[in-house]
């Protein structure tokens, strides 16, 4: 079973503000769930979205030179 973060143990996981936490359950972004009027997120679901946000490194093959 998940860990039930708030949103402020969200924000200071991933090192950003509560606001910008807030934005992603505001704009359905990152998966949330409703404990009464209460905002949590689960601990999966936030490591979701920073894996989803991943972006591989370039290594020497993908990058192309170009000669002058």
């Amino acid at each position: 079973m998940d860990q039930l973060l708030t949103v402020q143990e969200a924000a200071d996981l991933m090192h950003t503000s509560v606001r910008f936490v807030r934005r992603l359950v505001a704009e359905r972004r990152i998966e949330f769930v409703k404990v009464g009027r209460h905002v949590r997120i689960r601990e999966s679901a936030l490591i979701a979205y920073v894996v989803a946000g991943t972006v591989a490194p370039l290594t020497t093959h993908n990058v192309t030179r170009s000669v002058a």
